[in-house]
């Protein structure tokens, strides 16, 4: 009985060895890749603009895209200054991009995401019955810039812009 379970955990340990060394396919981040790297951004309007600074990195070897993000608003005549953090992790299930995002203030939203050849990139929240949808945009304006728009949609009405940026990608010296 030994030697049937003992041979049984090392044929366990060399598939699980070769599983593991098996080529997996490369994830294409091309449609996506222009948004790699650290930028800082700005809001655009009137008074109780926020500033911040986000990121887009590669992680898990490659695997995934991790968006780390910080926005500080100054105070105003109703409203105390606070600061904004969050982390989405975007990923490559079945051929198409997804993400996941969460936040200080305890949202979760799931997104598909499209790429498109103009340089813009939508991440548009899936669908829940009487929940609203959010889109997150961002759109290439220049080699190092680019313009962003967060809108919500609440039930059974259309997209509203909640949030617009502007960003200078940061430029290793």
């Amino acid at each position: 009985m030994r030697k049937k379970l003992g041979f049984g955990l090392m044929a366990l340990v060399f598939v699980s060895l070769a599983w593991s060394q098996e080529t997996k396919p490369t994830i294409d981040w091309k449609p996506l890749s222009w948004l790699i790297g650290d930028w800082t951004a700005s809001g655009t309007g009137g008074p109780g603009q926020g500033s911040g600074s986000f990121s887009f990195q590669p992680d898990l070897q490659g695997k995934i895209l991790v968006r780390k993000s910080f926005a500080e608003y100054p105070a105003t005549g109703n409203k105390p200054a606070y600061r904004h953090d969050d982390l989405m992790v975007v990923y490559s299930e079945a051929g198409s991009y997804k993400a996941i995002y969460f936040d200080n203030e305890e949202h979760t939203i799931r997104y598909s995401i499209g790429a498109s050849t103009d340089g813009a990139v939508t991440f548009l929240s899936d669908a829940a019955a009487g929940a609203p949808r959010f889109r997150l945009t961002y759109r290439k304006t220049g080699g190092t810039t680019l313009s962003g728009k967060f809108e919500i949609a609440p039930p059974d009405k259309p997209f509203a812009t909640y949030l617009e940026w502007s960003a200078q990608k940061k430029v290793a010296k």
